[in-house]
Parts: structure tokens; sequence; C-alpha cells
């Protein structure tokens, strides 16, 4: 092969391209636009295609949705879900149960909603994430969970319903009271439906579509207060066992009453009371209100009351000593609230149903114990005896009833002796007989005739001790009795009830003892003041006599007992006149400390004689 050296004029020729070098591309690029052009198409074609229908690979409630309209779904849908009548459930509580569907507790399906969102899925305002969505659709399938509804509130209504029949209210222990029987009923606990719980429950079924469940009802149990009232009402049956009786002492032996409380009073005053013990819980108890019965033990009370009485002495002028011959009593008063208490205890205890009324006592102001020494008591002061010789038996009795009253007194220094307080009513009842008495200015029939002969005895026993006299009333006419044995007139006391009394006053700093003797042998009746002498000399000057004026004459009246031939006095002549006794009183030197004046004015008397009816001498 030749070879020639290049032209110099024109280039050397280069070897050729491959022409695929280019076309390729141009293929490929082509290629791309053709695809995408197609798969544009084809994507148009799809989006109209299903523009209006379900997306493929579309379900729901396991129905395949794909190409199917909104509507064409839902009457598929519709069709396919009977969930709300084929579910039942049932609610049981013990032996009670109640069935009801779902769609009876307000469980329904929404199936417009659940079209809805099968129509949307892959239709979002984003182009591309659509593409995306609907080819995972059409690839892969997708089901769509229904939109099931569950409307709590018609729930709520059946559960209430339940409620209804099933709650019932605690009911607490009772007691009823007929009559003297007393029964009782136990405590019940109350039940109470837990809508909120038993709601709970079900809601877990219904989420989970579960087609039928048992539903245990959620309830409550709510005890009573009060479980048992058994304790109460042996309480109220002991109370009622039987009537209660009250009775009270009497200081001078026996007793009082009886008083009595009756069953039907004491189930009018009980009283049924809820009680909370130390640990809580309550119960009943069974009181009663005794204050009922206080208006009755009150109006008891004046007859109940016994005033303190002081011991009676007797002195020993040898030993000095003090013996009691009465024992002192105290003093009592009808305990009101004591005795309420008392019958309140007693009201609850079946056995024992008598109650002793309740008393405060009152200490006496000189009891068996007190001793002479104690009272200043040493040696006797003065001493008064007058006769009564030719007294009928009744004033005799009179005069020994009226100075046993009497005997044994103690008078404390200061005090004023009262002659009608310690003789205390002159009546049948205190042990006094009918006697002569003084009354409207002539001599009567009286109960307690006799009596005056005490009091002026006594009269006579203080002015010879020099005690101060507060109060002495002579008789309007001399009386016999009481000049026997040479007494001068105008020493005498008379006493009438409640307007003339014999009082005077111990002003000496010791005790005064009064002790009464009756010596009916020889129809005399002494006085003697146990004392000490603070110093002092009674002188006792009179009687005198002025302005003497003749006793009437006689007076003779007829007595259908006297027999003829006999008469007997019941009263005698007197002389009126005025008599004064002068009283000097002198200390232990002789000084004269005080003068006192006894003055008597005695009108003029008749005798009075009681002869047989006939005589003669009557009226004339």
């Amino acid at each position: 092969m030749t070879t020639y050296p290049p032209n110099k004029r024109y280039p050397a020729q280069q070897p050729a391209v491959n022409p695929w070098l280019v076309r390729l591309p141009i293929l490929f690029v082509s290629g791309v636009i053709l695809l995408l052009g197609s798969l544009t198409v084809l994507v148009i074609a799809f989006q109209m295609r299903y523009s209006n229908l379900m997306m493929p690979g579309m379900s729901a409630y396991g129905i395949n949705l794909s190409g199917m309209t909104r509507d064409q779904a839902a009457d598929a849908l519709q069709q396919q879900f009977r969930y709300g009548s084929d579910a039942v459930f049932t609610f049981r509580y013990g032996d009670k149960f109640w069935q009801m569907t779902a769609a009876d507790l307000g469980v329904s399906f929404d199936v417009d909603a659940t079209v809805s969102e099968a129509y949307n899925a892959g239709r979002s305002s984003d182009y591309l994430s659509n593409l995306v969505s609907q080819a995972s659709i059409w690839l892969n399938g997708r089901g769509i969970t229904p939109i099931v509804r569950f409307d709590q509130n018609v729930t709520v209504g059946k559960l209430e319903s339940i409620a209804a029949e099933l709650n019932r209210p605690p009911h607490d222990a009772t007691i009823t009271i007929d009559g003297t029987t007393v029964t009782t009923t136990p405590g019940e606990s109350g039940k109470a439906l837990d809508i909120l719980g038993t709601l709970n429950r079900l809601q877990e079924a219904v989420l989970s579509l579960n087609t039928g469940a048992e539903i245990p009802l959620v309830v409550s149990e709510a005890p009573p207060t009060i479980w048992d009232a058994e304790a109460a009402a042996a309480k109220v049956r002991a109370a009622l066992t039987g009537p209660i009786t009250l009775v009270a002492e009497n200081p001078a032996g026996g007793t009082f009453g009886p008083w009595t409380a009756t069953v039907d009073q004491i189930r009018a005053v009980l009283q049924l009371k809820l009680v909370t013990g130390a640990d809580g819980k309550q119960s009943y108890d069974v009181d009663a209100d005794t204050q009922a019965f206080r208006g009755f033990i009150e109006a008891l009370a004046p007859g109940l009351i016994g005033l303190p009485q002081d011991a009676r002495f007797s002195f020993d002028e040898n030993s000095g000593q003090l013996t009691p011959v009465k024992a002192s009593i105290s003093g009592r008063a009808l305990d009101v609230d004591g005795t309420l208490t008392r019958l309140h205890d007693s009201i609850f205890n079946a056995t024992d149903r008598i109650v002793p009324l309740a008393f405060t006592y009152t200490l006496p102001q000189y009891s068996d114990n007190v001793t002479a020494a104690e009272l200043g008591i040493t040696q006797m002061v003065s001493e008064a005896t007058t006769f009564y010789t030719g007294s009928t038996k009744n004033r005799k009795d009179n005069i020994i009833q009226a100075a046993s009253h009497i005997d044994g007194v103690i008078i404390a220094p200061g005090e004023e002796f009262s002659f009608n307080k310690y003789i205390g009513d002159i009546s049948p009842e205190s042990g006094f007989v009918q006697g002569k008495i003084i009354f409207g200015g002539k001599t009567i029939d009286g109960v307690g005739g006799g009596v005056c002969q005490v009091s002026t005895t006594a009269f006579r026993a203080a002015l010879k001790a020099g005690f101060p006299i507060t109060e002495r009333n002579s008789h309007g006419y001399r009386v016999g009795f009481y000049e026997q044995n040479g007494s001068p007139p105008g020493l005498d006391a008379a006493i009438f009830q409640p307007t003339a009394d014999f009082r005077f006053v111990n002003d000496t700093q010791y005790h005064l003892l009064i002790e009464t003797s009756v010596f009916p042998a020889n129809d005399s009746i002494q006085f003697r003041f146990y004392s000490t002498n603070p110093g002092r000399q009674v002188i006792l000057e009179g009687p005198v006599i002025k302005d003497v004026v003749p006793a009437k004459p006689t007076v003779f009246v007829a007595n259908s007992e006297i027999t003829p031939g006999n008469q007997q006095y019941i009263d005698w002549s007197a002389e009126g006149a005025d008599v004064t006794f002068t009283r000097r009183i002198l200390d232990a030197s002789g000084k004269e400390i005080r003068t006192d004046t006894i003055y008597t004015h005695y009108l003029p008397w008749a005798a009075v004689v009681e002869v047989a009816p006939g005589d003669p001498r009557v009226n004339a």
C-alpha cells in the first residue's frame, strides 16, 4: 500500500461518529414522554371512571365496595350491618336478669358517616398523595371500620328503669308496741344500682362489637342505721311488766300509800331514742320521761313532811346527867327529784316494782346524845305545883295528856317558849277529850278542858325562875282549882287556840330543861325548870286585891242524867276583884335589875249546879 503525504491544503478527513449514540437518548426521552403521557391518560381515565365511585380495593364490614356509588355502598352496608338488632345483652343481678338489644341500649350504625369515610379515602387536597393512596388501596385493599354510634343517654334511661325495679332503701330495725305486746323487725340493707359502673361494663362490650354478653349489674348495698332492736325491746318489755307501786315509811310505824303508776301511764312516758356508741354505731335505746309524774309526786309532798323532833330528857340531880325519855326524830321532806330518779330506775326493772319514796332529812337540834354539860344544865332553878282535886276524869285525862306534851322540852338561850307550840292541836286526834272550858263568858263543854291547869303551872314556874313573860292571859273569873292548897288568886294563865297563848323567853345564856310530872295520888301537877341560875333572885310580892265584887247567885240547870235529890257542880261561885302581884328580880349582889307587874281583873261569877229535870230551883 502506498502512502501519500498529507495534503497541506486540505486537512485530513476524521473518522465517522456512531449515530445510535444520539438516537438512544432521543428514543429514551421519547419513550419516557410517551410513557408519562400514557400514564397520564390512564390516571385521567381512572379518575374519571371513579370520580363518583368507591375506589377499587375499598371495603367495609366485610363488603367489597369497589366501584360502588355512595348509595349502593350505603344500601349494601345497611343490609349487612344487623348488630343493633342481633346483639343481645343480658344484665344480671342474682337470679334476676333483663335482656336488651344493642339498639335498645342506644347502639346505631352511622352508615352515612361510614360511606363518607370510605368514599373520601384517597381524595384529599394533595393530588400526589391521593395517587399514592389510591394506588395503595387498589393494590393492597383497605377496609373501613363501620362507624357505630353509642348514645349512652338511652342506656342510662334503660338502666334507670332497672334501678326503679331493683333499688331499695335500707330499712332500720323497728319496735312496735301494742298494749303490752312488743315486737321487732330486723334491719335490712338497701340496694342501689350503680348506673355509671354498669355503663362502663357495657361500653367495653359495645366498643368491641360483641354480639352478645352478660353484663353483671354493679349494685351497691347500703346497710341500715340500726340492724337490731331486740335490746331496746327487752327494756320496753321490762317496763311494761306491770304497775309500779310507790310507798313511804311512816315515822310513827307502818307505811304511807301505796300509790300506783299503771302500765298505761308507764307506756305513755316511754321514749325511743337513737344513740351513737363509742364505736360510732347507732342503736335504739329506751328512756322514760318521769317528769310526767312530777305533779303527782309534788302533790304528795305536803302530807309526807315530817318536822324534826328533838329528844326529850329528864335530869338526874344526883349525877347531873341527862337521860333521854323520848328519842329524837330527824325531820324529813319529800325529795321529788330523788323519787323521780328511783321511779325511772325501777321502770326498767322487771323483778322489783316497789319504789320507796326518797326523802331529805333534817337533824333535830337536840339529839339523844346531847349532854347536860353541853347545854349548861346543872340545877333546878324553879318549881311550881298546882292541884286539881275535884276534877272530872276527863279533865284529869286532859291534864295528863297536856303535861306529857311538854315534859322533857329544852329551850335554848334567847328562845321564846310557846305553850301552844308544844301542846299542839287540842283535838281528839291528839288524845284530848271533852271537858269544861270557859268560853264567851260562861263555862261550856269543849275539847281540852283542864289544859289551863297545865299552862297555869308553867306560868308559875316561869315567874319563879325570873324569865320575862311575853304573853299571859287570865281567866274571866277566879277558878277554884288554881287556888287550892292556899294558892292565891291572880296567878293563873289561860290559853285558847289559836288566839290566846302563854309565852316566856329564856333570857339566860344557859339552856332550860322543862320537866313535868302528874301525881294522880294527890291530884297535883308539877313543873320543874332545870338550867343554871345566872345569879339572880326572884321576889314575888302580893297579892294586892282591890275592888272586890260579890259573886252572882247560883244558877241551877236541868240534866237528865242527874237523878232526883242529887246535884252536880259544874261551876263555882267567885267574887270579882282586881288582883296585882309584883315581881322583883335582883342580881347576885341584891341589886334590883327588873320589876314586873302581874295584873288580873276577875268578873264576879255564879255557881252553876246541874239538878234533875223538874227540880223547882231550875229557872227560879
